[in-house]
C-alpha cells in the first residue's frame, strides 16, 4: 500500500493509483480554497457540465468540458472557449449521466486510471445515487471528496490507511455490494473485526475516529468508506 491520495484535510493511503485527474461536476460546489490545493497536486482537471461554473470561480482552467452543457452557465462555456478547451458536447437525452460519460471516457485513456470527483455531493439524491453506484463499480478507481465529506471505496481482499489532518466528525461503511464480508476497522470507538454488512441494512453508520490513524479492510465485496468533516 505505497500509493497515497493527498487531500486538504487527510492523506488516504489504498490501492487506488495516485490520482491523475479531477472531476468537476454539478452538485455542491467545493470551496474555491480547498479545490486550488487540491488541484496543486493533481495535473489534470475535466469539467463536468456545471462544473465549468466553479472553474471559471475559481479562474482553474479545465483540460475538458464534457457534459450536455444544460445547466452551465454561458458565460463559463464562453470563457472555455476563449481559452480553447475543448468541449464535448452531448445530447440532453441520453442513456446515461455526464459523471458516467466523462468515467467512459477516461477509461479510454489507460489503465489503471485514478480520478477525484468533486461536486458529487449536495446535489440531486438520484445522482449521487448513480454516481456511488458508478464510482464502486468503475474500473477507473475513484474517490469523491470536497472539504465536507470524502468517499473512497475498498473491494475484495484491499485495505486502506487514512490519517486526517482534521479530525472527521463521523465515519461511516457503506456496503456497495448486497453482502460485504470480513470487514474489519480500527482506530475508531466502535471497532469491527472480519464483520458482515449488508447493503439491505446498512447499520455501520456514524462511527466515531478516536486515533491518529484508521484502518479498515475487506475479504469480499465492495465497501464505500465515508468521511463526514464538521464544517
Amino acid at each position: 500500500m505505497n500509493e497515497f491520495i493527498r487531500l486538504p484535510q487527510a492523506k488516504i493511503f489504498s490501492p487506488m493509483p495516485s490520482p491523475e485527474l479531477i472531476f468537476v461536476t454539478g452538485g455542491r460546489a467545493p470551496s474555491v480554497e480547498w479545490l486550488l490545493d487540491c488541484a496543486s497536486s493533481i495535473a489534470g482537471i475535466w469539467s463536468i457540465d456545471h462544473g465549468i461554473d466553479v472553474c471559471h470561480r475559481a479562474k482553474l482552467a479545465p483540460q475538458l468540458l464534457i457534459g450536455d452543457l444544460d445547466s452551465a452557465r454561458s458565460e463559463s462555456i464562453a470563457w472555455a472557449k476563449s481559452l480553447d478547451i475543448p468541449i464535448e458536447v452531448h445530447p440532453v437525452d441520453k442513456d446515461f449521466t455526464d459523471t458516467q460519460l466523462a468515467l467512459d471516457r477516461a477509461a479510454q485513456l489507460k489503465n489503471p486510471i485514478s480520478v477525484v470527483i468533486t461536486g458529487a455531493f449536495g446535489g440531486r439524491v438520484d445522482h449521487l445515487f448513480a454516481t456511488l453506484f458508478t464510482c464502486a463499480h468503475s474500473p477507473v478507481r475513484t474517490i469523491l471528496a470536497d472539504e465536507r465529506e470524502v468517499i473512497c471505496f475498498i473491494r475484495s481482499g484491499e485495505s486502506i490507511k487514512i490519517l486526517p489532518e482534521q479530525k472527521p466528525f463521523a465515519l461511516s461503511l457503506l456496503p456497495m455490494t448486497e453482502i460485504c464480508r470480513g470487514v474489519s476497522i480500527d482506530g475508531v470507538h466502535w471497532k469491527l473485526n472480519r464483520a458482515k454488512l449488508h447493503q439491505s441494512f446498512p447499520n455501520a453508520v456514524s462511527n466515531r475516529v478516536e486515533a491518529s490513524e484508521v484502518r479498515a479492510s475487506i475479504e469480499s465485496g465492495i465497501l464505500a468508506v465515508h468521511l463526514f468533516f464538521d464544517r
